[in-house]
């Protein structure tokens, strides 16, 4: 299992960090995989996701993580000492991202195995402009909805890190309150994208299509006329549509075989 889940994250940070698909340059962005309840693999700090190895990714426990999460405030000098000691495999490996405390916290929801965590241009010109956040409660096509979800969880921008991993507790759990599941998708205002999933495709999905919803969205914004997104209607019916759902993940099991 251990193996099989750094093969899926090495692959998977490949693949959001090739500098085709503008998703991250330079040690931007990370990837994690849960191994089991106990631990996961997380892009260390500093690494390049588009030359990703074994050696850029720590095996990282849940335990400490999850516990400064849910605790008192931690100086900067706590956070760097806390993402020292939660390596599994002790001082040789090198010190995870300091987004370790949202990806533990992801990971630990039910369903998510894995998680790819980007800074894409289209999005991020997006999450720049007032009124981001009432777009991200929005559609405007199907496939939107089946990779992405219904609606997209949003973060108002806060200091990376601890912080933000709180932030994101806040806003995952309002998220369910709301639609009664977990999101496929979060947007970080001036930051970048969140997407989670039971597998490498889910991520895959969820990024990708949310990319092409961003540059619709631009697009759409440019023009200056009236916008017309999927009304709630709309977008309930194509949620829990099957047929739309298994065509999704019978494209990605014809992927994984060829």
């Amino acid at each position: 299992m251990e193996n099989r889940v750094l093969e899926d994250v090495i692959a998977l940070s490949l693949k959001l960090g090739d500098p085709a698909n503008d998703l991250a340059i330079l040690a931007e962005g990370n990837a994690s995989g849960r191994v089991d309840s106990d631990h996961f693999y997380v892009k260390a700090s500093g690494y390049s996701m588009r030359t990703m190895t074994a050696e850029g990714l720590t095996l990282v426990k849940f335990a400490p993580i999850l516990q400064a999460l849910n605790g008192p405030d931690l100086s900067d000098a706590q956070v760097r000492d806390l993402l020292s000691e939660c390596r599994a495999e002790g001082n040789q490996a090198p010190r995870p991202s300091v987004e370790t405390f949202m990806h533990a916290y992801l990971l630990s929801l039910p369903g998510v195995q894995y998680i790819g965590h980007t800074h894409p241009t289209p999005l991020i010109s997006l999450l720049g402009i007032a009124g981001c956040e009432e777009i991200a409660t929005q559609r405007i096509f199907p496939d939107e909805i089946v990779c992405c979800g219904p609606a997209t969880a949003f973060v108002s921008y806060t200091d990376p890190g601890l912080p933000l991993a709180r932030a994101i507790q806040s806003s995952v759990e309002r998220f369910v309150e709301v639609h009664a599941m977990i999101p496929k998708t979060m947007w970080l205002q001036n930051h970048g994208l969140i997407a989670i999933g039971k597998s490498v495709g889910d991520v895959e999905s969820a990024t990708f299509m949310g990319i092409k919803a961003a540059r619709a969205w631009l697009g759409a914004l440019s023009t200056g006329r009236e916008l017309r997104p999927l009304s709630p209607e709309n977008v309930a019916r194509i949620h829990t549509r099957p047929d739309e759902h298994y065509r999704q993940e019978l494209l990605w099991t014809m992927k994984q075989r060829s």
